[in-house]
């Protein structure tokens, strides 16, 4: 018999990509708060830009592996 290299655990690399997830808009809203608050800006604009460039950059990550994958 061929030795089958055991496949990873989908549920724990999901688990381990939504903490990911979670830290990385956390992070992403952190920082726009904190900038927000030290540039005293009328809108906030990086509390807002923050959190959306940090979800287009992790789609397009998750995309990537998704590909990579098949």
């Amino acid at each position: 018999m061929a030795n089958i290299p055991p496949k990873p655990n989908i549920a724990l690399r999901y688990a381990g990509l939504a903490t990911q997830w979670m830290v990385m808009l956390l992070l992403a809203v952190y920082l726009g708060y904190r900038l927000d608050r030290l540039t005293k800006l009328p809108l906030p604009l990086f509390l807002i830009l923050f959190p959306l460039l940090s979800l287009t950059f992790s789609l397009w990550q998750l995309i990537k592996q998704l590909n990579k994958s098949r």
